[in-house]
């Protein structure tokens, strides 16, 4: 691929940890080009996957896996997670070497890291983006926030899609008294528009998130949408070579949907059931949308979401264990999400990569 040598490359890689942290750098990857800058997509899986179909123009390179798991128990979660740690580090220092060769190899001039710790250089201005400077895991939340921290240091500046004040998104997980590195409040990102158009589906339901919890999650719902009577579109989140589409009663289902497509299907649906996941709430506060929550069993800060929404009455919940279909009348008590207008000055935060 040639590249306009008057042009800057900026290498963009999002953690491949559901579908989430791919989707939210989708309207990152558009102001970079907006702003006449080459972005240079990286990352593993499903969420390599989606962007090369949203982006099939751009170039593309492949990260080694971070092979995050859930445990099928939650309560395991945090222990699935401290065994998968050697392979983790592992994954992070080959990919610190990867990066170290493509910036000679592509002329990188900066680079943008979606909770990638190892997408780093001292050599070009490097950013770290993420909702968590406070990472949540119950009674050592203390220590792995202050690791997280720590390692966040390194890079020139901290990127939080939320705002500072209040209201704001993502409550103690984005904010925090003092800190020894710059942080930039970006407002929140998504990739969707709100439109008035007519209504199609009573429900839509959206997964995302790694396996087991995933495919758990999927096979409760297709037991218990039985009993509810109006019009259902049921996207897996499931990201393969061809879309798929299966029409069963009052079911549509599809394996995954483009940006278009979900953008289309979510102004089409009337509530949403979905996870708590940060960038599903950045989506739904853009469109006003009433939803209910599941959040992924075990997962702190999915959790702790949940139960922020709920109690400032806007979004009720359910663990997994727990759901039944008949708790989606508890959205007509909610208020929903409201949109905060945000406007992001794209080229006064891309002054970093002119330093």
């Amino acid at each position: 691929m040639e590249f306009n040598t008057s042009q800057k490359t900026i290498l963009i890689a999002p953690l491949n940890w559901g579908l989430g942290h791919a989707t939210r750098c989708i309207p990152i990857i558009k102001a970079l080009q907006e702003n006449d800058y080459v972005p240079i997509i990286a990352s593993d899986g499903i969420a390599l996957e989606l962007l090369r179909k949203e982006f099939p123009y751009l170039k593309s390179l492949e990260l080694p896996s971070y092979q995050i798991e859930y445990a099928k128990n939650g309560k395991n979660f945090k222990w699935k997670l401290l065994q998968s740690c050697p392979k983790m580090i592992e994954a992070i220092l080959e990919e610190k070497k990867m990066v170290k060769k493509w910036i000679k190899k592509y002329t990188i001039d900066g680079i943008i890291s979606d909770n990638r710790l190892g997408v780093f250089s001292q050599k070009v201005p490097s950013v770290f983006m993420t909702h968590q400077l406070n990472v949540m895991t119950g009674n050592t939340t203390w220590i792995t926030s202050k690791l997280h921290q720590h390692l966040i240091k390194k890079y020139a500046e901290c990127w939080v899609p939320d705002f500072e004040g209040i209201p704001n998104l993502t409550g103690n997980l984005g904010h925090i008294k003092k800190a020894d590195f710059e942080i930039k409040y970006i407002g929140s990102l998504s990739r969707i528009q709100k439109k008035t158009i007519p209504k199609q589906y009573d429900l839509m339901i959206i997964l995302s998130g790694p396996e087991p919890q995933r495919g758990l999650l999927e096979e409760k719902l297709k037991k218990e949408i039985l009993r509810f009577d109006g019009k259902i579109v049921f996207i897996k989140g499931i990201v393969e070579k061809d879309q798929k589409k299966e029409e069963i009663d009052n079911v549509t289902y599809y394996n995954f949907m483009n940006s278009r497509q979900l953008e289309q299907t979510f102004n089409e649906s009337e509530t949403i059931l979905c996870r708590s996941g940060y960038t599903t709430i950045m989506d739904l506060a853009k469109l006003e949308k009433k939803a209910f929550f599941i959040p992924t069993p075990g997962q702190y800060e999915q959790e702790y979401l949940a139960e922020k929404f709920k109690k400032e009455g806007l979004v009720p919940y359910a663990k997994q264990n727990d759901f039944k279909m008949e708790n989606i009348l508890e959205i007509e008590v909610y208020k929903g999400l409201t949109s905060t207008k945000n406007t992001v000055d794209w080229k006064e935060l891309f002054k970093v990569f002119e330093k």
